[in-house]
Formats: C-alpha cells, sequence, structure tokens
C-alpha cells in the first residue's frame, strides 16, 4: 500500500521549506519599537518592507497568521479525507491503486482474517497468507498464495497487475504468484471476506472472477466446499505443507472420491492413506464419534452437473474451528480457546494404526483394542503365516475353504453357501450400491456368485463386494453390520457344542415354533387394534392438515374454544404494531395486546408464507385445546378469517425462562429457591403431558424460551407445534421430518427420527443443567476437553467436583445437597441410551425425595468425542460364538 509522507511544498503557500514560522501572536510576537526587524527564524510569510506604522505591521502580521491557519486547516482536512478513503473503504481491498508491501496487511470487515506477509516458523522465507485475526498467525494459516515460490526477503507486494490478474511480486517484478485468469476484466479488486474466502471480482457488476476456496492449501474453514466432479474429474481438495517450516505441496492431499458412494480419502501421492467410510446422509460411517450435521457441522450434497460438495459449518458459532491436513497426513480440528488465547488440536484422523487404509490387507480385520491389532475373519487365515505373526499384516487373509455357490445355483440343499455376521464394522472399500432392501439385498448377494459380502444401512441401501474385503476395523460405537459369505461348513463352526445335541436340537425348535405361533396370534391382535387406534399415531394432528379454514373452525373437536375476531385482536395489538412484538418464530409473531376488559394476552399470527408453521399452527391448536394445568400456557382462544390464523393466550409478564437465565443481568434475579420451584414445575408440566391428561403428548421441543414465567416466575410450557399425541398403547414413534432445537434433541431423534417421552425426558435434563448452571449448552466452551455444557458436568463428575457446575449468583452452602441432587438427576436425564434414561415421574420422585436412591449416571449422549471411553469390543473373540451372528439363507423360500 502507498505510503503518504508529511508535505513539503505547497502551491497554495507558495513556500518551499518546511514550516518554521510562528503561528500565533506569541511564537512571532510583535516588534517593540519602531525599527522592526524580523525575529531571526525570518518567516517567510511576513514581508521584510519596514511598514510606515506599526500598528499597519501588528495587523498585517495578524492577517497573514489568520490565513496560515486557515490554510493549514484546509491541508489537514485534505489529509484525513484521503486516509479515510484511502484505509477506510479499502481496508478489506486490493485495487489498482491500493497494494499491500511487507509487511503491510489488510483485514476482513468483520475483522475475522487478515491478509497479509508472514515466515513459517523456522524459516526465513516469507509469504502472502490469510489467517484467523487472532493468536499467532503461523498457527491459524488458512491459505497461501506463493506457497511454492517463496520470497527470500521483505520486498514483497500484492497488487492488482495491469491486466487485471491478482498477483505475488518480488522487488524484482518477478511475478511469484497469480490468479491466473484468461482475459480478465480491465476494472478489478481482490477482497478478503469474513469466511477467509479471497475473491478477485469484477468492480462493474461485482461478480466474482476467482476464489482462493477454489484453490486452497491445507486448511477446510465453515463455508467453504471440498468438491469433485464424477463427469469431469475436475477436484477441489486439499494439499498437505511439506513440513511445518515449508508450505509448498507436500505429499498427502484430502478430497472426495465418489465413486459407488462417497467417501473422503487421504492419499500419500497416488496412494490411499485413510478412508472415512460410506456417507449415509447423516455421517460417514467409518468415522468414530461422528453424530451428523446437527454437531459436526459436516454435509455432503450433490447437483445434476455431477458435482459432489462437501461443506463445513457448524451449528454452533460459539467458538471458532477449521481442520487442517499436515505434513504427516493427520486431519487434525482446531478450536480456538479464548480463555487462553490460544488453538486446541480437538481431534484427528487417522488416530490409531487401525485407521490407516488397508492395515491388515485383505479380509483382514484391525480392532485397536487388541494386542494383536488385526485378525482373519472367521473362515480364513493368514496368507504368509510367518509375516503375520511378525506383525507384518500387508499380505492379508485367504479362505480357508472355498465357496460352493455353484451348488446353490443348481438347487442343492446339503451345502449351500451362508452369511456370518460381523457387527459395527467400517466396511470394505470399494462397495457396490444397489437400492435394494434389506431382505432383498441378501438375496441379491447370495445369487451372485462373485458376491462376497453384503452390508445394509437405511441411509445409503444395498452395499455389496465382489473383490478383496480392503481396509475393515472394528467399531466400538457406530459402523455398520457387515454380513461375510462362507462355506457350509465355516458356519457350522460357529455354533456352539451345546446346540449340537439332538434332544436340544428338537427342544429348540419344538420352543421355536411354539413363540412363533404366539407371537403371530398378538401381533394379528396388534394390527387390528392399530388400525382402529391409527388416527392417534404420530400423523394424528395431521390430519385435519388441507382442510379449509372454515371447516377446521367448525371442527368438533374444538367447539370449546372461543372464538375472537380479527379487528377484536388487531385492536387490542395496536394493529399489530412492531412495538407490540414478544419475539419471532418459525410459527410467526407473537404481539401483546389488551382486550376492552383490560385482559393482557399473547396473540401467535400465523405467518402467510409459512407452510411449515400452517401445520404448527394446526397441529398446536388441535392438542392444547384439550389441555389444562397449572404448569402449561393456557389458551383462550382463536380467530380464523380468510388467509389470517391466529392464537390467543393468557399473556405471561416475565415473558420467557432465557430472557432471565442467560441475561447475565438478569439472573441474579433467579435465586435457587426460584430456580427449583422452576426445574419442579417444568417436570409436573410434563408429567401431566405424559401420564395425566386425557392425551399422551410428547412436546419435542423442551427449551429455556418455550418455557414462559407469570408475574410469581411460576413455569409453564408453551409451544405445542411440534408435540406428537400417542395412542393408548403406543409407547414411541418415528418421523422422517425431525424437527426441534439444536441442544436439546435426543441422539435417538435427531439421528434417527426416533422419540418417546424418554426424548422429551433429555431436553428437560439438558435444560435442568443449564438452569443450575446458567449457560446454555450449545454455547458452553470451557474447558479443552469439553464443547457443551453436557461434557463439563460429565467432566466435573467423574473429577467428584460436579458443584462447580453451579451458577456462583445461585450456589449456597444451605442448599448444598439440593443442588447436587438436581444435577444427578439431571446427568441421569440425558444420558445416550433411552432406556437408561428416567421416567418423567421418577424424576419428580428423585428431586422431592432424599429417601430415593439415584443410580449412577452413564455418560451422556453428545460427549464422547473428546472423552476416552474404554468400550468392550462387541466382534466376539475367537472362543465365543452366537448362533444369532448366522444368517443361512433359503433364497428358494423367499
Amino acid at each position: 500500500m502507498a505510503s503518504v509522507g508529511i508535505v513539503r511544498k505547497s502551491s497554495i503557500f507558495g513556500y518551499s521549506s518546511p514550516v518554521s514560522c510562528p503561528w500565533v501572536d506569541a511564537l512571532c510576537p510583535p516588534a517593540q519599537e519602531a525599527g522592526f526587524n524580523p525575529p531571526s527564524n525570518n518567516c517567510n510569510l511576513i514581508p521584510k518592507t519596514k511598514p510606515a506604522r506599526l500598528q499597519d505591521l501588528h495587523s498585517l502580521e495578524k492577517q497573514r497568521v489568520m490565513e496560515m491557519i486557515s490554510g493549514s486547516r484546509l491541508v489537514v482536512l485534505l489529509l484525513l479525507s484521503y486516509y479515510a478513503i484511502k484505509f477506510g473503504s479499502t481496508i478489506d481491498t486490493i485495487t489498482t491503486s491500493n497494494s499491500i508491501k511487507d509487511p503491510e496487511a489488510i483485514t476482513s470487515n468483520g475483522g475475522v482474517f487478515r491478509l497479509g506477509f508472514f515466515s513459517p516458523a523456522n524459516s526465513t522465507d516469507r509469504y502472502v497468507g490469510i489467517w484467523y485475526n487472532f493468536g499467532i498467525p503461523e498457527q491459524s494459516v488458512i491459505w497461501i498464495a506463493n506457497r511454492n515460490k517463496p520470497l527470500r526477503d521483505e520486498s514483497g507486494i500484492v497488487m492488482i497487475a495491469e491486466d487485471g490478474n491478482l498477483v505475488v511480486s518480488n522487488g524484482q517484478k518477478e511475478i511469484l504468484w497469480s490468479s491466473n485468469i484468461k482475459s480478465p476484466p480491465a476494472n478489478t479488486s481482490a477482497k478478503v471476506l469474513d469466511s477467509g474466502n479471497l475473491v478477485l471480482q469484477d468492480n462493474t457488476d461485482a461478480a466474482s472472477l476467482w476464489e482462493s476456496f477454489q484453490q486452497p492449501s491445507n486448511a477446510f474453514v465453515p463455508t467453504m466446499k471440498i468438491s469433485t466432479n464424477a463427469r469431469t474429474g475436475e477436484k477441489v481438495q486439499l494439499t498437505s505443507w511439506k513440513s511445518s517450516s515449508d508450505p509448498s505441496n507436500g505429499n498427502f492431499s484430502l478430497g472426495l472420491e465418489p465413486l459407488n458412494i462417497p467417501q473422503v480419502f487421504i492419499w500419500n501421492n497416488t496412494r490411499p492413506y485413510w478412508r472415512s467410510g460410506p456417507w449415509n446422509g447423516l455421517i460417514f460411517t467409518g468415522v468414530e464419534l461422528m453424530y451428523s450435521f446437527y454437531l459436526d457441522g459436516f454435509n455432503l450434497v450433490n447437483d445434476k452437473e455431477g458435482n459432489f460438495y462437501l461443506m463445513f459449518g457448524s451449528l454452533n458459532t460459539s467458538y471458532s474451528s477449521f481442520f487442517s491436513l499436515n505434513s504427516e497426513g493427520k486431519v487434525i480440528q482446531q478450536i480456538w480457546d479464548e480463555g487462553k488465547r490460544d488453538w486446541n488440536n480437538s481431534r484427528y484422523s487417522p488416530k490409531t494404526e487401525c485407521q490407516v487404509y488397508g492395515k491388515c490387507g485383505a479380509f483382514g480385520s484391525c480392532d485397536s483394542k487388541k494386542k494383536s491389532i488385526c485378525s482373519c475373519l472367521r473362515g480364513f487365515e493368514p496368507m504368509n503365516t510367518k509375516e503375520w505373526n511378525r506383525g507384518n499384516w500387508t499380505s492379508g487373509c485367504v479362505r480357508s475353504k472355498p465357496l460352493q455357490c455353484d451348488r446353490i445355483i443348481s438347487g442343492s440343499e446339503s451345502t449351500k453357501d451362508g452369511f456370518l455376521k460381523v457387527k459395527m464394522m467400517k466396511v470394505p472399500d470399494f462397495a457396490e450400491w444397489s437400492p435394494s432392501s434389506e431382505d432383498k439385498c441378501e438375496e441379491r448377494c447370495l445369487n451372485n456368485c462373485s458376491c462376497v459380502a453384503y452390508a445394509y444401512d437405511a441411509g445409503i441401501g444395498c452395499m455389496t463386494w465382489s473383490e478383496n474385503l480392503i481396509d475393515m476395523q472394528q467399531m466400538s460405537r457406530g459402523g455398520i453390520d457387515l454380513y461375510i459369505r462362507l462355506e457350509h461348513s465355516e458356519l457350522g463352526k460357529c455354533l456352539c457344542s451345546k446346540y449340537r445335541n439332538p434332544i436340544i436340537i428338537l427342544m429348540t425348535v419344538v420352543i421355536g415354533f411354539i413363540t412363533i405361533a404366539i407371537s403371530t396370534f398378538f401381533l394379528c391382535r396388534w394390527i387390528a387394534k392399530h388400525r382402529v387406534n391409527k388416527v392417534k399415531s404420530e400423523e394424528m394432528p395431521l390430519s385435519i392438515k388441507g382442510k379449509a379454514c372454515t371447516k377446521f373452525s367448525s371442527d368438533n373437536k374444538l367447539q370449546q374454544l372461543p372464538p375472537f375476531k380479527f379487528e377484536e385482536l388487531a385492536t387490542a395489538t395496536t394493529n399489530f404494531s412492531p412495538s407490540n412484538k414478544l419475539g419471532q418464530g418459525g410459527f410467526g409473531p407473537v404481539y401483546k395486546g389488551t382486550l376492552k376488559d383490560g385482559q393482557e394476552i399473547a396473540v401467535k399470527r400465523l405467518s402467510r408464507d409459512s407452510g411449515q408453521g400452517s401445520e404448527e399452527f394446526m397441529n398446536e391448536m388441535l392438542v392444547i385445546s384439550k389441555l389444562q394445568h397449572r404448569n402449561l400456557v393456557r389458551l383462550l382462544g382463536c380467530c380464523i378469517e380468510g388467509d389470517e390464523k391466529m392464537l390467543v393466550y393468557e399473556h405471561m409478564p416475565n415473558r420467557s425462562l432465557d430472557a432471565f437465565l442467560f441475561n447475565p443481568a438478569k439472573q441474579k434475579l433467579l435465586d435457587w429457591k426460584k430456580r427449583f420451584n422452576i426445574i419442579e414445575g417444568i417436570s409436573r408440566g410434563l408429567l401431566y403431558l405424559h401420564k395425566d391428561s386425557r392425551l399422551r403428548i410428547i412436546h419435542r421441543d423442551i427449551k429455556a424460551s418455550n418455557i414462559l414465567l407469570d408475574e410469581e416466575m411460576n413455569p409453564k410450557i408453551s409451544d405445542f407445534g411440534m408435540a406428537r399425541i400417542f395412542g393408548g398403547n403406543e409407547n414411541q414413534a418415528n418421523t422422517r421430518r425431525v424437527v426441534g432445537t439444536y441442544g436439546y434433541m435426543s441422539p435417538e431423534y435427531a439421528m434417527q427420527g426416533h422419540y418417546s417421552e424418554k426424548s422429551d425426558v433429555f431436553s428437560y435434563g439438558v435444560l435442568l443443567l443449564e438452569i443450575i448452571n446458567g449457560r446454555r449448552n450449545t454455547s458452553f466452551y470451557n474447558h479443552e476437553h469439553s464443547s457443551s455444557l453436557l461434557g463439563y458436568a460429565w467432566q466435573l463428575w467423574n473429577e467428584d467436583n460436579i458443584l462447580a457446575l453451579t451458577d456462583t449468583a445461585v450456589y449456597d452452602q444451605c442448599h448444598y445437597q439440593e443442588i447436587k441432587r438436581c444435577i444427578h438427576v439431571g446427568l441421569l436425564c440425558v444420558q445416550e441410551y433411552a432406556k437408561d434414561r428416567p421416567t418423567i415421574s421418577a424424576v419428580i420422585s428423585m428431586l422431592n425425595s432424599e429417601i430415593v436412591d439415584l443410580s449412577t449416571p452413564k455418560q451422556p449422549a453428545f460427549t464422547e468425542r473428546n472423552i476416552a471411553v474404554d468400550v468392550e469390543s462387541p466382534q466376539n473373540n475367537d472362543n465365543k460364538c452366537s448362533i444369532n451372528d448366522v444368517t443361512v439363507t433359503n433364497v428358494e423360500g423367499r
């Protein structure tokens, strides 16, 4: 950037030397006698001729001084204007007239990223790069322009060249790097954005001509895309540094491989080094401790042109995070710790030897928990026993006995092949995909003699393998069940000896037959009953979807709701004035109003363009019209006129819980007595929904903003737009439309659409811990091993320091046991598996009785990514087997 020096000459004032004359009377005093001579500094602005009178001299001198002051002000204004134009409007932009020279830099508009010159650790070479504008620059460099052509000194300059390209050149005007756009327009500029993207654009229409996100270095930041085109082979991928002090292209690269089923690979030159496993629409199935976009922020999409995009954009924006591919081929997630003012390495892959591609060779499975990490699948043996025993497993395994596929095709029943089920596996590479169902998937593989294994995942479909099974890993969590094709006698080895006793076999068959008969009888009864009660199932609230407003308002189920006229509500809310607006949700805005009799109300007005809101409106109207409890918000009536749909509630003067709980200025108003009353009140409201009301209702969106507070700070559960009604015998249901709030959804609901009373219990547990701690679960980042409030609570529990979780504003030694008990209950509510969580009635008993013994909580959901847990591998060892792990399929019987 061109520097501006102090003005040394001005045609305005006509002087050619630095101003050294007096500026005021005190520094240029009048002469004391008629024979006045100028002072020794000889100000050129004062005439050297002797005036006729001393007064004239004084007058002339003051006039010139005033002119000089006035002129100097103009110069200052011009300089300030110049700097404002140069540095104010172009602080994030490089133009033809504004370049940057080493060590100058520019910063994105929001101050997130900085573009400038830097030297890596242990190096004097200079590079032009982009880094996060906090911490040590070289620790967070996300992009480098001249990574393969460093500057050897500090003579570098980044500028817009005459041809419109963005270039980096040295003191000899040699271009070391260029955006290299063919035939760019003449008027261009380069701007660094708050996303970290450097964009070269046409100034005439702001069209993007080139961007750094399309030519990444070794970093993957939010909003960036790693992509590949399955048709053209064009790729956008990461490339590692050669070393920590040399950012030139290294040996490792990371990108997408869309063949059959999309996967992420790290390649060592051209050889696979690490593989993510197939993408199932939520996660990469071969990456342990990955949960979905809901937590991890990853998503993979494709378009009609054959492009596949991997995106990273975490919903939790409370901290900065990015991934980088280091010189050793590891992908490391770095998270900014504001407290320590430093970057923490959160997780990385590959983390163990088992995650290295093909560690155990063909048909070999890797388990990092075993002393010898590699083992052959059942029915296989090492190809080279001597090398295998030495720990060189790359030669892999071969079948102990060949398959008898030809006999199946010919119809023989005596020695047909079958499948061995291996649970929780990172499935092999080179899967072939088909849209078959799970049953058809097995049949498809069995009918194909070249098929050696199959697997099925609801998010992927049917996967089959016809070549060697490469890169398998036994996972402690997640994974996919893999079915290995084996010769019949190999399957028999799995059957434990007691099953070979003829008497036991006969008894097993008889018992099995009786069990099937009884099960069939009860199944038929259940189906018949289910058909009758179907209207009370998950979709019951949606049965009114599509009815005209007039029909809806006349529904017999809603006759008890008092109607309001539109004019009445418009008057009450001052024509829905913005000053009366209480809040905004997916449903639409909520307004405060006052009826003619002085009663204060809250009016929920459906947004006309909200399709989702319309469904939630009708659902809420149906559900809450049948409910009445002191801890549920009371519905006073509704208004349905033309396109207008509104619900009228009692007004809660203290609004919602989050307005107090997460506001530092207000949270002190919630002492422990009030907080415990809120905790207890919410639980009683949920008990009414789950057990005591005429309908059994799952709320599905329990959170702080949906808990309203009356004038006495009593809690009332609100917003039933996402609630679901259960029939009398129903305990759980599934949905493909997962709705809710990040941080409160249970894992089974967030990932599988499976919800029950225990889903509400999980949300309640999160809210309980938030009430005690005073911070949101999603904005919590207190410790390098905890990325959420749940993780932090679990860490403190294991350290026997659980009371440290308590908000200092409410901690009181008098309530020591009560607070500790509430935290304990909260941890029981947020356990990962629904079966481990207590019912809400049990929660109330635990909160109100010190006699009730509390079980030890298991690890909460969504906390395992940073806390090591020793989970026994579910894979059967060599001495144990289960008949349930073997399936022998009779194709003709299907």
